[in-house]
């Protein structure tokens, strides 16, 4: 058994912890958030963002960080990404040298263009960090339904020990010595999944959505691969898996914001509604920057970010996509 602190008590955080407690750790739930704390202990239930879902009797909640933190034998990082930097340099101090910190969240930082492992080994640089991603939304995850998942470190012995920790028969573990790539898919395939969302909010069908999400995938890889991710990871789980699953299913906050947005919300009109940070608006500026710094082309990206900051149309925006060049596939 493992002593393991959560930190963020989001769908994903509780989702994973209540994994991590069917497996038998002991688990620590933080939430900077009192009230949601208070909500955790009398109910045992993240009735806000996980309904249905029971936790634990022996689980435990606080609003202490560094108890969370102190002496666990890792520690799972569940925050949204906007939060990541600022809630790894307030536990800082609390972990201690190699201690293993499991990276669960996606996205981009929207000024440094960092990945979250990146931003994570930055600010707490006596951490060892594991990046834990792939197509699982928290909803199934939390019940049980079987899921697949990779965890991702250049050191294969820890990726190994998160695979032993998390894995069981309903929640399959791979390993992976990509963690950067597995981090560019992650973040990526929430943008691609706002403009499937938008294309279903104005009204398109199947077609156009297998067109996005296939020409999703090729954008991401040729970025990743520019970065130095390598390519079979964007074919694999962390790629066109979580792909896929983001741009098909209403679990998707980004899917059900591109909804809105293909309706005619703004991006904020959108996210109010969706009461869940939607990552992909906030990785969608980076990936722009980060393919300028690497002279690589993502038509798809490129029109999200003028609909979510230029006020550009929807319709508009698939009429450009739908009218480029001439070009060969594989280009």
């Amino acid at each position: 058994m493992s002593d393991i602190g959560v930190i963020g008590a989001g769908s994903w955080g509780t989702a994973l912890a209540k994994l991590l407690s069917t497996n038998g750790h002991k688990i620590t739930v933080y939430s900077a958030i009192a009230s949601e704390i208070e909500m955790l202990k009398s109910f045992h239930e993240q009735k806000d963002k996980l309904p249905g879902v029971t936790l634990p009797d022996d689980m435990g909640f606080t609003t202490d960080i560094v108890t969370t933190v102190n002496g666990k034998d890792l520690v799972v990082l569940a925050v949204p990404s906007p939060f990541t930097r600022s809630t790894a340099k307030t536990m800082k101090d609390a972990v201690a040298e190699g201690q293993i910190i499991v990276s669960v969240a996606k996205g981009l930082e929207d000024e440094s263009f960092d990945t979250l492992s990146q931003i994570i080994k930055e600010e707490i640089p006596q951490s060892r960090v594991v990046v834990l991603c792939g197509p699982t939304h928290a909803e199934e995850v939390g019940m049980g339904v079987p899921t697949a998942i990779v965890a991702g470190s250049k050191d294969a012995d820890d990726a190994k020990l998160v695979q032993d920790v998390f894995m069981n028969d309903a929640f399959r573990v791979y390993t992976s010595d990509d963690p950067y790539g597995m981090e560019l898919g992650g973040a990526l395939k929430n943008v691609i999944a706002l403009a499937a969302g938008i294309a279903d909010g104005l009204g398109y069908g199947d077609n156009t959505k297998a067109a996005l999400i296939t020409r999703g995938i090729h954008e991401i890889a040729r970025l990743g691969v520019a970065c130095g991710g390598k390519r079979e990871t964007f074919e694999g789980l962390t790629g066109i898996g979580d792909l896929i699953v983001t741009c098909a299913s209403m679990h998707s906050r980004n899917r059900r914001a591109g909804i809105l947005i293909g309706r005619g919300k703004t991006a904020d009109e959108a996210m109010a509604e969706v009461r869940q940070v939607v990552e992909g608006v906030y990785s969608a500026k980076a990936a722009m920057h980060l393919a300028a710094r690497h002279d690589v082309p993502m038509p798809i990206i490129e029109q999200v970010n003028l609909v979510l900051f230029e006020e550009k149309r929807p319709s508009e925006a698939l009429i450009d996509l739908m009218t480029r060049d001439k070009k060969s596939e594989t280009v």
